[in-house]
């Protein structure tokens, strides 16, 4: 009797490890840790490392840096915009001008946001003494250069526009050179490689206006 109580009772705890088994859908299992073979260095032994998810990298001074020079820098770019629609003379250059001021304005408000959301990141790059070449940001208009913009109109509002917004896009990507593949954070990376392609494509443009 006691040898089929034994028998019975481990049946049932068998049949209770099957049940879980398939109702097991609901909580998989963690996957285990897997290694991978690192190749070493040429004279260095291979190792080997975790293979998954990892906590993401802090944004680098420079994306920092970065994000609070380009915001200002954009702000010009709307400021010289917004005087096209009416001072221009060609539609094509209020239609530019149009574009930049709406790409320009959304990437103002993505990096305001970012600011925001990496607090840290943003004390440790202040507690490095960056943040602090904003006079330095390249391709910016001049004070006197901003002011023949507002008192230019026509064809003469036109040739000053294309010609300073080239200016002011080239030096756009001199500061994505500086920050491009350099960093960790994936949005601002992302962010430079937009500005890159579409700020170059714009110069290429503006340049097709100037020739005609």
């Amino acid at each position: 009797m006691r040898h089929r109580i034994t028998v019975a009772g481990m049946a049932v705890v068998l049949a209770a490890g099957v049940l879980a088994a398939c109702g097991g859908v609901d909580e998989p299992e963690a996957a285990p840790p897997r290694t991978v073979l690192v190749p070493g260095r040429p004279g260095e032994a291979n190792r080997t490392e975790v293979a998954g998810p990892r906590e993401a990298a802090q944004p680098t001074a420079d994306e920092v840096e970065f994000v609070q020079m380009m915001i200002p820098h954009h702000a010009q770019a709307l400021e010289m915009s917004r005087l096209a629609p009416d001072r221009a003379f060609d539609e094509r250059v209020r239609s530019l001008a149009s574009r930049i001021d709406v790409s320009q304005k959304a990437e103002i408000a993505m990096m305001k946001s970012w600011l925001d959301e990496n607090p840290k990141a943003v004390l440790e790059a202040h507690g490095e003494n960056h943040g602090g070449r904003h006079a330095d940001m390249p391709g910016m208009a001049t004070p006197e250069q901003m002011e023949r913009l507002e008192e230019a109109r026509g064809a003469a509002f036109d040739e000053l526009y294309l010609t300073l917004m080239i200016t002011h896009h080239q030096g756009a990507l001199t500061m994505v050179d500086d920050v491009l593949d350099k960093g960790t954070d994936v949005p601002i990376q992302q962010l430079a490689r937009d500005v890159q392609s579409g700020q170059a494509a714009e110069i290429g443009r503006m340049r097709e206006l100037l020739a005609e």
